[in-house]
Order: C-alpha cells, then sequence, then structure tokens
C-alpha cells in the first residue's frame, strides 16, 4: 500500500478539477477532514499502522466521488477508488475498507466500524467548532449555485436547524469535545427564527 502516493494523485485531481462552484466540498474540505479523522484515531485510540493508513485514505477520498458527479458521490467516490487504489498497492481487502468507510458517510451517516465511525464524526466535526459559521456559509453557497436551497436566509437556518436535530456524533471523543457546542449553534440558529 502506498498510502503517500495515493495521497498525492488525489490531492492533485481536487485541486485541479474539481468543479468551482464547490464552495463547502473542496480540496480544503478533505484536508480538514483528514486532520481531524487523524486526531480522532489518535483519541480513540488508533495506533496501529494500516488501520491509520485505510482512515487517512477515506478521509483523502471521501468526497472524490465530486469529481465524477454531485449527486451519489459517495458510490463515485467508491468506484473511483475500485479504479485507482490497485494502481497503488491497495489489496482488495483493503480497497472494501476505505469503501466502506465513505459509504458510511452517506446522509444519514450509517457506519458499522469504530473506523468509519471516527471518519463520520470528522466529515462533520465543523458542527461543533468555533469555525461553524463561515464553513456553513460555504455550504449555503455551495447549495445556491446548484438551486438547492433558495437565497432566503430563513430557509436556509430552518435546514440548519433540522440537520442539526437530526445529526448526532458517533466515538465517545466527538461527543465529549463537539456536542456541546454544535447544541449552542442549535440554539443561536432557533433564536434567529425566532426573532
Amino acid at each position: 500500500m502506498n498510502q503517500e502516493l495515493a495521497e498525492k494523485y488525489i490531492l492533485h485531481a481536487l485541486e485541479t478539477q474539481l468543479p468551482a462552484t464547490l464552495y463547502y466540498h473542496s480540496v480544503h474540505h478533505t484536508l480538514d477532514v483528514t486532520q481531524a479523522a487523524m486526531q480522532l484515531a489518535t483519541a480513540e485510540g488508533i495506533t496501529e499502522e494500516e488501520p491509520r493508513k485505510l482512515l487517512r485514505t477515506a478521509a483523502l477520498f471521501h468526497d472524490a466521488g465530486f469529481l465524477r458527479t454531485f449527486d451519489e458521490h459517495e458510490a463515485a467516490g467508491c468506484e473511483l477508488v475500485h479504479d485507482v487504489l490497485p494502481g497503488f498497492e491497495y489489496s482488495p481487502a483493503q480497497i472494501e475498507t476505505i469503501c466502506a468507510m465513505i459509504t458510511a458517510t452517506k446522509l444519514p451517516q450509517a457506519p458499522h466500524s469504530h473506523l468509519a465511525e471516527i471518519l463520520c464524526d470528522a466529515d462533520l466535526d465543523y458542527l461543533g467548532r468555533p469555525d461553524f459559521e463561515p464553513i456553513a456559509n460555504t455550504l449555503f453557497l455551495e447549495f445556491q449555485a446548484r438551486q438547492i436551497v433558495a437565497a432566503d436566509e430563513n430557509a436556509w437556518n430552518r435546514l440548519q436547524e433540522q440537520f442539526l436535530v437530526a445529526h448526532h456524533y458517533w466515538t465517545t471523543t466527538a461527543i465529549t469535545n463537539r456536542e456541546a457546542s454544535k447544541q449552542a449553534r442549535l440554539a443561536a440558529i432557533r433564536a434567529k427564527l425566532a426573532s
């Protein structure tokens, strides 16, 4: 498994080929999720080299499906992983593990392993962070560009409220470190909706 070359390959593809209107699902998001995943893995006691490399690869490829399609990008990402990773000496079993993690991030999230739980929590780590507002704004702009949401702040806040209510973190670390802040974001959005 040549994780370093696979990383260079996918980062170059994301930097040069993603649609310009992916304001949220950009290479910046991929790097943010990868960093969060590795921090969560350490906090969750994932110390062995192979699981960490598989998690890192899944994080780097988790939104690579956007290179091919907007809808069902997780499935497209799995296809891409199957097409590309054998060339970087990943075994069929390793590729399946990576695909299972990527598939778990599809909303509503459905992780079936500890590594998948970590990736799911890393993917939505920002919900409980101080930089929630600017990151959420990039998602708003992306949804506007694709006519998923109107340029109506109340409609956007209602959508965010529904999302935050439905979302939950999976790992003990994310619950401990992010849940209270996420609830504070939800309260702030509800206050905006009430005013």
